[in-house]
């Protein structure tokens, strides 16, 4: 009787190629990994409203088909995520997230709203996207775990860099947000940020907007349109009345 425990010869050669992938993009010590389900695209093929598309297509409600199943490993800098047997590497300080709506997770924000079959889309370090939402539909907190973790590391790596650009005198742009060291804003809203309280996502999907002066304030494009929204959080947090670079 075979050790169900046991790797079959498939799963070491996968598992070979994901270290040997991951190694060569430096992405540290292995943390988890996780099932999901996964499509991909290559970015060079479709702008942004294909990269939407593909996101909403993937986020959609329901069991997923059996050859969109991942495997997700992920790592300190990033993640791979095998799939159709290839092999995408993200590395979380170069990525581009896009998701369809918020998934609900533990570190939500009041007036953040989880949905399911909510979808996220990366960038990996080809240039291709990797579309990825829970495998067999969300589970009973709304989000799965890899996301919260996914989340985590990208601010973790991306948040001090675009600290230092800000206090550099750079611009920065999240889609049609942008934010300098002074103020944030988007077509004709601008506000400093003595006068901005938080940013929230939702109630709708892919919705974010902005309380400045206790008035919600939501950009003409949908949240889905910009990227690394974690990101962008955690510098209003930081940069707004009550964070720690002010």
């Amino acid at each position: 009787m075979s050790d169900p425990t046991r790797r079959t010869r498939g799963e070491e050669l996968l598992l070979a190629r994901i270290s040997a992938a991951a190694g060569r993009e430096g992405l540290g010590r292995r943390r988890a990994t996780y099932a999901a389900a996964a499509r991909t695209a290559r970015t060079a093929h479709a702008g942004i409203r294909g990269l939407l598309a593909l996101v909403r297509h993937g986020g959609a409600a329901g069991p997923a088909n059996g050859r969109d199943a991942a495997r997700l490993d992920l790592y300190e800098n990033g993640m791979t995520v095998a799939v159709k047997g290839r092999i995408h590497v993200v590395r979380y300080d170069t990525t581009s997230v896009f998701t369809t709506s918020v998934f609900r997770t533990e570190a939500a924000r009041p007036g953040d709203a989880g949905r399911a079959g909510a979808a996220c889309a990366l960038t990996d370090v080809d240039g291709e996207r990797v579309v990825l939402r829970p495998r067999g539909g969300p589970g009973p907190g709304g989000a799965p775990e890899w996301w919260s973790e996914v989340e985590r590391g990208v601010v973790r790596a991306q948040l001090p860099r675009a600290l230092a650009a800000l206090a550099g005198g750079e611009r920065l742009a999240f889609g049609a947000v942008w934010l300098t060291g002074a103020e944030i804003g988007w077509g004709e809203v601008r506000a400093r940020w003595s006068r901005v309280r938080r940013l929230r996502t939702g109630p709708g999907p892919g919705v974010i907007a902005l309380d400045i002066d206790g008035t919600w304030h939501e950009p003409a494009v949908a949240g889905s349109a910009i990227p690394n929204v974690s990101v962008l959080r955690a510098l209003v947090e930081r940069l707004g009345p009550g964070g720690d670079e002010r």
